[in-house]
């Protein structure tokens, strides 16, 4: 298979995206745009000189810019375009459903409603689904470097919109905020009948994947890529197949490891993990699903038959009925 039909085969095969934060597909036009609508000064004038403005030394310094540019975003209609352009764009990428995180601490403590951002977002997917045809979840994701009693605060404000959320997760800066700081609001979700999903094992150590596990009761891992680090934990996470969303093109642009060519993706399709491929915030680091997809085929010579298991992963992982999940593998299959 050659290049471009291998790459063509990529972009076509029918995929779920589970790891793409929303405030992270914010492109530089839309960000330019947005900041001229409500009048919000941001440090850069041009696409350019913002696109150039994406270069990062570590996650610390991504989140700096990622929260600094979330200033453009100030009502619902901001929050729906935000939602309709990253739905556009993964349409083209052979999304067929996605489950998107939202970050609404960044927001409410800038003095925007939570229903603003939940409702602006909400009514995006709706309208995906109708013109798209991409069936979606919203995650309400809690900042790891607030308080707990901060996330409480926020999971009291979602409990109106609750119908609108479809889990809960765990993100922003890993080290030094472990997982377990966070049991009491993971466990008031569970009983609002919210599941878990943790962002662990990125730059934090595999305890943190543990705590995510045992104590958050976490039903998928965002990252995970330092599982390795402990046979003990890979040997849980293959027998009991919990999801790994992998986000290659952020762990190389946020320096986990230094070229894709070394990232440990095969080791962990290795040893029979679930492995998902996902973008993270593909507005900062280079591309969407289906680009770190054909960069990873690229990387690691990947054949169909391997590309279409990461896509059936994509959807076994899913928050779906079985039956739907079954109509997605079988879309996957016809597609082979």
């Amino acid at each position: 298979m050659g290049e471009a039909e291998r790459d063509a085969f990529v972009r076509d095969l029918p995929k779920a995206e589970l790891h793409v934060h929303i405030e992270g597909t914010l492109e530089p036009e839309l960000a330019l745009e947005l900041a001229a609508r409500n009048k919000v000064r941001l440090p850069y004038t041009d696409v350019d000189a913002l696109r150039r403005a994406y270069r990062f030394e570590d996650l610390q310094s991504f989140l700096d810019i990622y929260y600094a540019n979330c200033a453009v975003l100030r009502t619902e209609r901001d929050f729906y375009d935000l939602t309709q352009a990253y739905l556009s764009k993964a349409a083209g990428q052979g999304v067929r459903h996605a489950e998107i995180f939202f970050d609404p601490q960044t927001h409410t403590q800038r003095g925007v409603a939570f229903e603003t951002c939940c409702m602006g977002i909400s009514r995006a997917l709706s309208d995906g689904a109708a013109e798209l045809g991409i069936s979606s979840g919203l995650i309400l994701c809690f900042l790891r470097d607030l308080t707990e009693e901060a996330a409480l605060q926020t999971l009291r404000e979602a409990r109106p919109f609750a119908e609108h959320l479809l889990a809960v997760g765990l993100d922003s800066a890993e080290v030094g905020n472990p997982p377990a700081k966070f049991a009491r609001v993971f466990r008031q979700a569970r009983e609002m009948g919210l599941p878990g999903v943790v962002h662990a094992g990125e730059e934090g150590p595999p305890e943190y994947i543990w705590q995510a596990l045992d104590v958050l009761e976490a039903r998928r891992i965002d990252h995970g890529v330092r599982c390795l680090e402990d046979d003990r934990l890979v040997a849980r996470l293959a027998a009991e197949q919990i999801p790994l969303t992998v986000c290659p093109f952020s762990n190389v642009k946020l320096r986990v490891f230094p070229s894709l060519r070394q990232h440990d993706l095969p080791a962990l399709v290795r040893r029979g993990l679930l492995v998902t491929i996902n973008s993270d915030d593909p507005a900062y680091f280079g591309g969407y699903v289906a680009d770190n997809l054909e960069a990873v085929a690229d990387a690691f010579d990947l054949s169909r038959q391997e590309l279409a298991e990461l896509a059936r992963n994509s959807f076994r992982a899913a928050f779906l009925p079985d039956p739907v999940k079954a109509r997605y593998l079988d879309e996957v299959d016809n597609d082979v």
